[in-house]
């Protein structure tokens, strides 16, 4: 039989696909980017094994396990693998790099496939997550696209990303727009851990040599922390690109980035109360009172003006001293081939 050859996180890519073996709730909080979920116990069944084992023996545990990962195994060999080539070569991971993964390469093995184990599993992956997001943000060049609420910052990532910048979008991998009125319908955050995988994974890809665009973010990406090392290389060195937009071009992309909230005034209300303590009755109950009206560019303006700016301007000078002198973009157009030409514009100076 081959020999099953430990495995690192430098040589993720050497293979032709990732499968973790964990239980399906242990793949949705947290997986190694583009790994497929194939488990040898699903949920329940991790739970009973884990039952036997501290409250019976060790013994009966890998005893009912044993015949649960078959059982697995076997299915996926039916329904998964049976297609693949003779020179497939998949990795295998599980928690710890232990039996769950085991059995399936040393299955695969037998079947003559070329299946490696990821030596330590996801406790190995998660600790060079870590450590990964603690040591490469310094090594690289944030410009960071900074400008006062609705100035269009995320399209303009976008733009950037679809003429080949590197880009790291903090929102676009939360789900979530950084506001009170942030979340984004449908679309529930990530767990903390796949937060950081997936600007591990995002961060692994980058060239040190060019620049890498970013917006201009607090610590906190709605529930989520954004790794103290990016917010360093943002604060402490990135250098600032500073959008100035008219005030009814903001309304009119509030508006839109927030359409589902126009289409939900009750939903929008009820936010709202969130800012209670910060405001008072009087100031919520006038704010809803242009909602209840549909009286909408006047209720962004007067968010803008009396919550979102004044909090921005705050902690923009905090962290961007440089900001009033950065390099800065007026904003005219902002279709998409205003946006893509702005975009054009930057890379080109």
């Amino acid at each position: 039989m081959r020999k099953i050859d430990p495995i690192t996180v430098a040589q993720l890519a050497d293979f032709d696909e990732i499968i973790d073996v964990r239980s399906p709730a242990e793949f949705a909080e947290d997986h190694i980017p583009g790994a497929v979920s194939y488990p040898v116990l699903n949920n329940e069944e991790r739970a009973i094994v884990g039952t036997l084992y501290k409250q019976v023996s060790d013994f009966e545990a890998k005893k009912v396990g044993a015949a649960l990962i078959a059982r697995n195994i076997a299915h996926h060999l039916e329904a998964h693998f049976a297609s693949k080539p003779k020179n497939w070569r998949p990795l295998i991971y599980c928690w710890r790099g232990g039996s769950r993964s085991g059995a399936m390469a040393h299955i695969l093995n037998q079947v003559g496939w070329r299946a490696s184990k990821f030596d330590g599993g996801y406790k190995t992956y998660r600790r060079s997550v870590l450590a990964d997001l603690a040591s490469i943000p310094a090594t690289l060049q944030f410009i960071v696209v900074c400008g006062m609420t609705g100035s269009g910052k995320s399209r303009l990532l976008q733009a950037l990303q679809q003429q080949g910048a590197q880009v790291l979008d903090l929102e676009q991998i939360a789900q979530h727009r950084g506001s009170i009125l942030g979340n984004i319908p449908d679309a529930p955050q990530p767990s903390q851990k796949m937060f950081d995988s997936q600007i591990w994974w995002q961060l692994r890809q980058f060239d040190p040599s060019r620049p890498v665009y970013i917006e201009a973010e607090s610590k906190k990406v709605g529930k989520l922390r954004v790794p103290e090392a990016v917010v360093a290389a943002m604060w402490q060195k990135g250098q600032c690109l500073r959008l100035d937009i008219s005030d009814a071009l903001r309304v009119e992309l509030l508006k839109a980035d927030y359409e589902h909230y126009l289409n939900d005034p009750d939903s929008l209300k009820l936010k709202l109360t969130y800012l209670t303590q910060r405001y008072g009755h009087a100031q919520i109950e006038q704010w809803q009172s242009l909602i209840d009206a549909s009286l909408w560019n006047e209720l962004v303006q007067d968010l803008l003006v009396r919550h979102y700016d004044p909090h921005y301007s705050k902690s923009i000078g905090l962290h961007y001293p440089d900001y009033m002198v950065a390099r800065c973009l007026t904003v005219n157009d902002i279709s998409a081939d205003g946006w893509s030409r702005m975009a054009q514009q930057i890379l080109i100076n």
